[in-house]
């Protein structure tokens, strides 16, 4: 009879925070610049170049702490971590290991057996490596300390998870509260967010925890994902054939679907880890840590009740909408302007969400303003423009934050008023298509369709087509309908 397993998972999250400058000097953090243009020589590690330390960081890691229950360390310090990489360029990062700024904390994450806490061991403060380019057509490995020096957070969790889902759920609810605390846009396709995942098995029931394997740096939820399916099997199938598993710091190769040593797991000890003698202790006031808690903002799930009882929208529009601090401000701040949330949450829900994946964006990349939206909506209501004309109108809103209303009457695209002039076309329409008007006259409802589009083409999408569709019945007919 084959064995039951346990898989137990504890997570290392890297988080590069939203800061202008790095952390111990000046110079930009901005994602994209040309290679070796951000830096100096605090940064690059020159000799005799010393650290001072950026305050936004320990604001925006206190703030982090603090939404995820933690305690603060009101005293805290800064550690150097020895080792040698390629690309840290001073051969130690500042770190922090002996008092970091929070420790003891916990989010609580809904999971198919209810909502589920997970534990967070610490958060630390840390510096960035640069980041290395092997070029395989020079043979060669070439160096950018853009990255280096780029203020991180490192929310180090309890192993408290046991299956990917549950990874899944713990890193969405952290990335939200991040976000919404605007501490950093978490785009893991930028590596400002990265997942380190220590993971091990054993027999169901045991209480003693397996040797563990850490797979670093997995910046996609897909790709820990399958890390952590794909290990789990290998630490199985390794114990049933009579091995033990090793140790070891792993590389996950999400195109091979399977991962393979780098070195063996470091202990502290290995990084020979001593207080940084360039950087005095940070004290953390009551009153600082007040201030913190003050500006907090009204996290997703107290805003998703407030919906509830506020707006009349699905509760399925609601989880979308606050899945984003960026759409759910877009949201409230348009049905404010326009006094109609589910017009907001319509538009919300249909066209951005389609051009936001067509786009390969998030929503936190949405420019258009509420008030241009909320004038779309105007429009259409109004039927100034009708709603095939108002879908290309967002289009311009969405990619460009135009006026809409200046936009409309530049390109002409008002609908046409004149129902004198759509008679005429519709008349024309008709005379045009003797074969579509027999057919709609013995029966054949779809034939309406088509002569409603033959009479918008000639139109030129400029006309309403419950119009179109009233004045056609009432020719064909030969009496007049009410207006709905």
């Amino acid at each position: 009879m084959s064995k039951e397993y346990e898989t137990v998972i504890g997570l290392e999250v890297h988080v590069e925070l939203a800061t202008r400058t790095k952390i111990f000097c000046g110079c930009s953090t901005a994602f994209g610049g040309a290679p070796n243009t951000h830096t100096c020589p605090v940064c690059t590690g020159m000799p005799g170049s010393l650290p001072v330390l950026n305050r936004q960081v320990v604001e925006y890691a206190l703030a982090v702490g603090l939404a995820v229950n933690c305690h603060v360390n009101q005293l805290c310090k800064f550690d150097r971590k020895n080792y040698f990489y390629p690309d840290n360029p001073q051969n130690y990062q500042i770190s922090q290991l002996y008092l970091p700024i929070c420790h003891d904390g916990f989010v609580e994450i809904e999971t198919e057996g209810g909502l589920r806490r997970v534990g967070i061991h610490e958060i630390h403060m840390e510096e960035d490596a640069g980041k290395l380019i092997h070029d395989e057509w020079e043979d060669c490995s070439l160096v950018d300390y853009n990255r280096s020096g780029v203020p991180l957070i490192e929310i180090v969790s309890e192993p408290d998870m046991r299956s990917a889902p549950e990874v899944i759920a713990y890193l969405e609810k952290l990335r939200m509260i991040i976000q919404y605390l605007g501490a950093s846009d978490c785009k893991l396709q930028e590596g400002s967010m990265r997942a380190d995942v220590n993971i091990s098995v054993r027999e169901a029931g045991s209480g003693k925890l397996g040797t563990r394997t850490e797979m670093k740096n997995l910046n996609s939820f897909t790709a820990i994902t399958h890390a952590i399916e794909g290990e789990r099997q290998r630490q199985i199938d390794l114990i049933e054939a009579g091995g033990e598993v090793i140790q070891e710091t792993r590389r996950w190769d999400d195109a091979r679907g399977d991962s393979y040593p780098m070195r063996s797991k470091e202990d502290a000890q290995d990084y020979r880890y001593f207080p940084d003698p360039d950087l005095v202790p940070v004290w953390i006031s009551d009153e600082w840590i007040a201030r913190v808690k003050e500006r907090e903002p009204e996290f997703r799930d107290r805003k998703r009740q407030r919906y509830r009882e506020e707006y009349d929208i699905p509760e399925y529009d609601i989880d979308i909408i606050t899945g984003s601090k960026r759409m759910a401000d877009l949201f409230e701040e348009t049905a404010a302007l326009c006094g109609q949330p589910k017009k907001v949450s319509n538009w919300l829900m249909g066209e951005t969400l389609r051009l936001l994946k067509e786009k390969s964006l998030d929503p936190e990349d949405i420019r258009f303003s509420p008030e241009n939206l909320a004038k779309l909506i105007g429009l259409a209501d109004r039927k100034v423009i009708n709603s095939s004309v108002a879908k290309e109108v967002f289009q311009a809103v969405f990619e460009q934050d135009v006026d809409p209303e200046k936009y409309v009457e530049e390109k002409g695209l008002g609908t046409v008023s004149d129902e004198g002039a759509l008679r005429r076309t519709i008349e024309e329409v008709i005379a045009g298509n003797p074969q579509s008007v027999e057919d709609y006259r013995n029966g054949k409802e779809k034939a309406i369709g088509f002569l409603v589009g033959q009479t918008m083409k000639a139109m030129k999408g400029k006309a309403d087509p419950a119009g179109v569709n009233r004045i056609l019945r009432e020719l064909l007919q030969g009496r007049p309908l009410e207006q709905e």
